[in-house]
């Protein structure tokens, strides 16, 4: 691990940390043993109620006005580089780090014993289940590994705890706020539009996962061509690819069902693919991207093998919670973007589509052209629907869509006996409807457009903030509702 200073920590320095949320607290926990000055910031009260900690509390704008005063800013992942505190500090020259950052600095400095191996996987889609095989393959070759990052607790929480490896997830809000972080090994799953309205570009967005590829071991998926182009420009001394068809060279892939490593040794067999519980080319992709950082750690094949045979597909991830009538209902809730959502559609034959939601700025027009042809019809909820139904009268025409609307809404899009753009069918419900009743209406729609053999598929493509608190909560509404089909 490369030498990291931890000078803007000095004891009686002032430094501000932005928002007093999970990150903020954890920010803040570390930090007061150093003997710095600390203040933190947030508008939010019920927040900063929840703060156990001695430090100064004051608003962004307090924070703001006074921001030259402070050697240090930590901030949490989700502001934005155009936060007003943060643009101020930008302007002042003051050093801005995320969590990411010092912990990676704080472990790199020795400050909890010698510093572990960090491998880290980073992509649009995928993330989640790629750190979890990662993680159980550690764990199957016996070493003390702990999951974290933006699964599990964060990864500040878990550094006094003894281990050897971390196996992290991490968003790209997390690696922005990253600048000299090394990875043992890292990989980029795949890059495609999503956080845009963050990032600002997708050369920023980009630029920021392509973070991952500047430690010992770069590690890209090369079946997507933005991921294979951050290939080149890595600053890791090992490039690795892997790829759904035969490896070569340097590449891990598949060679007549089972996954084969020619990147770190000579050739070996890993595991066959009919062991991956997650459905179709993602869920190999997955295992390939995590056994490339297991094997970049010296985890033998047979582990690799144990873990991926036992491993279990998360809560909200392409989860089956139910078969009425002999059609499928799939819980793909994470699916929080078009990259994930295409993903999970080419993985079954027919697809009744549930989608909606905030698109972030992200287009549908490239899933739908994909994926036409698996669409048996879609149903539609959430802030950003009206997009996907023009997308879906653009590439997919002949696909039924009905949409599940509010008062509100209802009375601009027309009426249930009427056809609306390329909507074949409005439902509309209580104007004070939940989100649950949302997705019940939506549910039942679903099952009358199903037949035997088909899959209701929840991969909506978008965020759930418009009508859940959260996407476990958007899983949990369609569960519920497709349990109540069965009674």
């Amino acid at each position: 691990m490369p030498d990291v200073e931890v000078a803007p920590l000095r004891p009686g320095a002032r430094v501000l940390v932005t928002g007093a949320g999970l990150t903020g607290r954890s920010v803040s926990a570390v930090l007061e043993p150093t003997g710095v000055r600390l203040t933190i910031c947030d508008d939010d009260p019920l927040a900063l109620q929840r703060l156990i900690t001695p430090a100064t509390v004051v608003t962004t704008a307090e924070a703001q006005a006074t921001i030259g005063d402070y050697a240090l800013v930590v901030t949490s992942p989700g502001f934005a580089p155009t936060t007003p505190v943060l643009a101020a500090a930008a302007a002042a020259g003051v050093p801005i780090w995320g969590d990411v950052e010092l912990a990676w600095r704080l472990d790199a400095a020795g400050w909890f014993g010698p510093p572990r191996r960090w491998l880290v996987v980073t992509g649009t889609n995928g993330k989640t289940t790629t750190t979890s095989m990662l993680h159980a393959m550690l764990v199957a070759a016996g070493r003390r590994a702990v999951l974290c990052g933006n699964i599990g607790n964060p990864v500040l929480d878990v550094l006094p705890e003894p281990s050897e490896l971390l196996a992290l997830e991490l968003s790209s809000f997390q690696l922005h706020w990253a600048p000299s972080l090394r990875p043992d090994a890292g990989v980029v799953l795949n890059v495609a539009e999503d956080h845009l309205d963050w990032h600002g570009s997708m050369a920023a967005y980009a630029r920021d996962k392509a973070r991952v590829l500047d430690g010992r071991v770069a590690v890209v998926g090369l079946d997507d061509p933005v991921a294979a182009g951050l290939l080149d420009t890595a600053a890791a001394g090992t490039r690795v690819g892997f790829r759904l068809g035969a490896p070569a060279a340097g590449e891990l892939g598949v060679v007549d069902g089972a996954l084969v490593d020619r990147a770190f040794g000579d050739r070996v067999t890993l595991a066959d693919t009919a062991t991956i519980p997650v459905a179709g080319p993602v869920g190999i992709l997955d295992a390939l991207a995590a056994a490339a950082l297991a094997r970049a750690v010296d985890v033998a094949p047979s582990a690799i093998a144990d873990a991926l045979a036992d491993f279990r597909v998360g809560r909200h991830r392409a989860e089956v919670v139910g078969v009425v009538d002999a059609v499928t209902y799939v819980d793909d809730s994470k699916a929080t973007n078009p990259h994930a959502a295409q993903s999970s559609i080419a993985a079954y034959p027919r697809v009744v589509w549930l989608a909606g939601g905030m698109l972030k700025g992200a287009s549908v027009d490239e899933l739908v052209a994909a994926q036409a042809n698996r669409l048996v019809a879609a149903v539609l909820i959430g802030r950003d629907r009206a997009l996907i139904a023009e997308a879906l009268s653009r590439h997919a025409p002949d696909v039924p869509v009905i949409e599940v609307v509010t008062g509100e809404d209802f009375g601009v899009q027309g009426t249930t006996e009427a056809q609306v753009g390329s909507v074949t069918r409005v439902i509309k419900v209580d104007d004070e409807a939940s989100g649950d009743a949302i997705m019940r209406a939506a549910v039942a729609a679903a099952r009358d457009l199903a037949g035997p053999g088909d899959t209701v598929l929840l991969a909506p493509a978008g965020a759930s903030f418009d009508q859940f608190s959260g996407y476990s909560h958007r899983g949990d509404a369609f569960a519920d509702a497709v349990r109540t089909l069965s009674r």
